[in-house]
């Protein structure tokens, strides 16, 4: 598995599938979640409704799939990320289940490639480094490694993106 950081925006990103950093509505929001909601167009959303409506609303940590719309990915993984309240919420435990589910559907649906942002870092407040040693850890520790050829941490701001780059290094 090749892991790699870029700036950039996520939906822009030529991959299998594009991970979105929703809220547990479902049903878009600020931020990246916006974002892909926009670009990727109204059947994502219809996609989300009809799975809130199947099974409510998606919790912390947990991840489903949707098509991608005019997106260039093929799938959007939708995935709840935990709000930062100080650490004392397991909040690191529910950032990681982020990405281990992200993963897992990835797998699930033979896909070779997949790009994350920076989950739960913005108006959710987690701490960016401690948000990238985790998904970092995460991503190299995940069972099925070998069935992934590519992991894209795809971050929209300088200061995220030295971060994983000098975690990287």
């Amino acid at each position: 598995m090749e892991i790699s950081v870029l700036k950039a925006d996520i939906t822009a990103v030529s991959v299998d599938i594009i991970v979105n950093a929703a809220n547990a509505s479902l049903l878009g929001g600020g931020g990246v979640d916006g974002a892909i909601h926009r670009k990727g167009g109204p059947g994502i959303l219809e996609e989300c409704q009809q799975i809130r409506n199947r099974q409510g609303p998606c919790k912390t940590g947990s991840a489903v799939i949707t098509t991608a719309g005019n997106l260039p990915a093929k799938y959007v993984i939708h995935t709840v990320g935990p709000v930062w309240n100080g650490g004392n919420e397991d909040e690191r435990q529910k950032l990681a289940n982020c990405y281990q589910a992200c993963l897992e559907l990835c797998v699930k649906h033979d896909c070779r490639s997949i790009a994350f942002p920076c989950i739960s870092t913005g108006v959710y407040g987690f701490p960016k480094k401690q948000a990238a040693q985790i998904a970092l850890t995460t991503v190299k520790g995940f069972d099925h490694g070998n069935a992934i050829d590519q992991v894209i941490f795809v971050c929209f701001d300088d200061e995220s993106f030295q971060i994983y780059q000098s975690l990287m290094h």
